[in-house]
C-alpha cells in the first residue's frame, strides 16, 4: 500500500492548494455524472467541465509542488494525501444530488472561479497568472451553462422549481466558507500572489442575485454556519471520495499505463 505524502505548511503553498483542491473536488463530483445526466447533451457538457477543472487542478497542484520544493508532483498531491491536507471548500464535496443541486453548485462554484481567476492574472506569481489566464475562459463557460439552468428549472415547472428551492436550501449555507478570510489569504495578499478571498464576495453575490432573481428564486438568508474544508476539517463526506479516487494509485504504487 502507497504510503501518505506530508505536505508543507507554508502559507504560499496552501493558498495553492486551496484552488487546486477546490477544482480537483468538483470534478470528481462532476465526473459522477458520466452517463447518468438527464439528457446525452448535458452528459457531454458535465465531463468536460470535469475535465476542463481537472486540468486546473493539475496545473495549480503541480505548482504547488514546485514551490513546496519537496519534490511532489501533481499526481502525488491530488491522490497521496491524507483527508486532513486537502484544503478543498466544503460545498464541492458535499453528495452529487440531484440535477439542480449541481447546477446550482456549479453556478455558485464557477462564479467564484471567474472572479478568482480575473484576479490572479495580476498576481505576482508569473506562473499562477498565466494559468489564470486560461482557466478564467473556461470558467466563464462553465458559469454560463450553469446559470442557464438554474434559470430553466426555477422559472419552469412546480417539480424543477420545487428541486431548485431544496437545492438553495442545502448549498447555499456553505457560500460563506468561500469568502472567510485568514493567515492563508492574507500572506497571499500581502505578497501579490492574490487577493483574500473574502474580496470576491461581493461581485459573487451581485452576479448570483442578478441569476436567482432572473430564475424568479429568492436569495437565502445569510447564516452563522461556517464549513471548515479549507483548514482540513471535512464533511462525512470527504472520506468517501478520497476513498474512490486514490484506489489505484494506493494499491499500486508508481502503477503507469
Amino acid at each position: 500500500m502507497q504510503p501518505s505524502i506530508a505536505v508543507a505548511d507554508d502559507l504560499a503553498t496552501q493558498y495553492l492548494l486551496r484552488i487546486g483542491d477546490t477544482a480537483l473536488i468538483l470534478a470528481q463530483r462532476l465526473g459522477e455524472w458520466t452517463g447518468h445526466a438527464p439528457v446525452l447533451e448535458e452528459d457531454i457538457a458535465l465531463a468536460n467541465m470535469a475535465l476542463d477543472l481537472v486540468g486546473q487542478a493539475r496545473a495549480v497542484l503541480s505548482h504547488a509542488g514546485a514551490m513546496e520544493g519537496a519534490g511532489h508532483d501533481e499526481d502525488q498531491l491530488a491522490f497521496l494525501r491524507e483527508e486532513r491536507d486537502y484544503r478543498n471548500a466544503t460545498l464541492v464535496e458535499l453528495p452529487r444530488g440531484d440535477f439542480a443541486f449541481t447546477v446550482l453548485r456549479n453556478a455558485m462554484a464557477a462564479t467564484f472561479f471567474r472572479l478568482l481567476w480575473a484576479r490572479l492574472q495580476a498576481s505576482s506569481d508569473a506562473e499562477l497568472a498565466a494559468i489564470a489566464a486560461k482557466a478564467v475562459k473556461e470558467a466563464r463557460y462553465h458559469q454560463q451553462h450553469a446559470a442557464d439552468w438554474v434559470v430553466r428549472l426555477g422559472d419552469g415547472t412546480a417539480e424543477s422549481r420545487r428541486r431548485m428551492l431544496a437545492a438553495l436550501d442545502t448549498a447555499w449555507p456553505y457560500a460563506a466558507e468561500l469568502f472567510a478570510d485568514d493567515g492563508v489569504d492574507e500572506a497571499a495578499a500581502a505578497s501579490g500572489l492574490g487577493p483574500r478571498w473574502s474580496e470576491l464576495r461581493a461581485d459573487w453575490d451581485s452576479q448570483m442575485a442578478e441569476v436567482l432573481a432572473e430564475a424568479d428564486l429568492p436569495v437565502p438568508a445569510g447564516s452563522k454556519f461556517l464549513s471548515s474544508g479549507k483548514r482540513g476539517v471535512h464533511s462525512e463526506h470527504m472520506g468517501y471520495i478520497l476513498a474512490e479516487m486514490q484506489h489505484l494509485q494506493r494499491a499500486y504504487p508508481g502503477g503507469v499505463w
